[in-house]
Formats: structure tokens, sequence, C-alpha cells
């Protein structure tokens, strides 16, 4: 229920298209809907811009599909997040307007084309690293951001980063994906203008401690401008440079 969705309704009890009654109805949802085993955020998306979210992982698939049923009376574009393919196959039986992105490990309900704005970089160190890098990119696609992916440019090989720097350049905010060491958050954060968000990756040998070695790094980089989001966390890379991009291009998150 965003700020869009409550002007429509103020316009049709103002034209005289819906009585005062139905209009209250839709409003007793806020300013959150309970469903016994959930309480649907319907107020986060006035307060913010962006509907609440689905983190999938630890959900049953009934629940995922009822909060996803619910909130898809009033939006779309809804994004469910750490869903495996198997989760997904069940979830597909129930509801079928959802589009999958397998490698992101997301599922978005009641699926809409929006307008992309600005620029995004996602920045990926080595291969491995690609599934946190997608959860990132989808994350901001889904949110209306266009996304730039370089991906597999990590500084053992850094002539293949600096061969992509002109995408890197020209983007509103850079998010940078890395493993092993994490270095290369700390690489961009030195060649940019616009604020990079570090996202370590558990990827990497017994000593990268499943990716505190690459957070530690990140976190204790020495070039300005570089902030760290937690171990894997791509959707909130994702989300944080939707924030950052829109400011950018003067335009609220909604």
């Amino acid at each position: 229920m965003n700020l869009e969705y409550l002007k429509g309704l103020l316009e049709h009890v103002q034209k005289g298209t819906m009585d005062i009654e139905t209009a209250l109805g839709r409003l007793r949802k806020l300013p959150y809907d309970d469903i016994e085993f959930a309480k649907i955020d319907n107020h986060r998306s006035i307060r913010t811009g962006i509907q609440e979210v689905i983190y999938c992982n630890g959900k049953t698939v009934e629940h995922i599909v009822a909060i996803a049923r619910r909130m898809s009376d009033n939006y779309f574009n809804i994004l469910g997040t750490r869903v495996n393919q198997e989760v997904f196959e069940e979830i597909q039986k129930e509801i079928k307007e959802c589009r999958y992105y397998k490698e992101a490990r997301i599922v978005v309900f009641n699926p809409r084309s929006v307008e992309k704005v600005g620029k995004i970089a996602v920045v990926c160190a080595g291969t491995a690293d690609i599934p946190v890098a997608e959860e990132a990119c989808v994350t901001a696609e889904t949110l209306g951001n266009k996304v730039s992916r370089i991906y597999d440019v990590g500084v053992a090989g850094i002539h293949r980063l600096l061969d992509s720097c002109d995408d890197i350049f020209n983007a509103n905010v850079a998010v940078v994906v890395a493993g092993m060491e994490g270095a290369l958050a700390s690489v961009v954060g030195g060649l940019v203008s616009c604020p990079v968000i570090g996202v370590p990756t558990s990827i990497g040998y017994g000593t990268s401690f499943g990716g505190i070695s690459a957070l530690l790094s990140m976190l204790n980089s020495c070039a300005s401008g570089v902030s760290v989001v937690n171990i894997d966390n791509g959707f909130g890379a994702g989300y944080q440079a939707c924030l950052i991009n829109k400011i950018a291009v003067g335009k609220h998150a909604g």
C-alpha cells in the first residue's frame, strides 16, 4: 500500500466513485495486516518507499505463499530472497504470477516491468562470487535501477578491472563483491568518486574463515568511501545501492 495507492484511493473518494466505508475498509490493514503467523508491514512502503521483502529461508512454503498472496493484493514486484530451486517449484504450484532468478536465489511475486533509472555498477572478483553479485543485481533491478555487471575482474589479474573502468566511472554507486582476501573493494574504492559498497563472500580457502578474512579486509580498507555489508549479503548491498542511486538521480526510492 504505497503512496500512489493511497493517492488513488483518496481520488476515488473525492470523485464519488468509492464510498467512505469501502475506503476505510481498505485502510484498516494499516499499519500492518495480521495473518496470525505474520504481521505484514503495509506501512513500510509509505515510510521508506519500498514494500516489505520476504526472507524465505527458514519459512515453510505455506507461509511464503500466504504472505506473497496477501501482499500481491496491494503490491507488485515483491521480492522473496534466499529461495532454492526445490522451494521455488513448490511455490510455483500455488502462485503462477512469479519469476525465479535461480543464480540469485530470488523469486519476484506479481512481476511487472518498471522504468529503470541511474546506474549501479556491480563488480565481482571471481566466478564463484557471482551468486552473491546476482542477488545484488536482481534486487537493484527489481527496485527500478539500471545495473551494469562487471564480472571476474579480481586483483590477481588487475588488468581485467582496468579494462572495465569506464563502466565503473559512470556509475552513481559501485557494489564490489569479493571473497578470498577481499582486496577488490579497496582497489575500486581508490579508483572511483562514487560510494562503494563492499560485499565479502564466504568463498575462499581455509584461512578465509568463511568470509571473515574478506569482511575484515573491507572494514579495514585504506580507501575512503568504502562501506561494507555482511558476508554474502548481496540483497543488502543491492538495496542500499538502490537508495544511493535514486538519491543521485533525484528520485524517491518508491
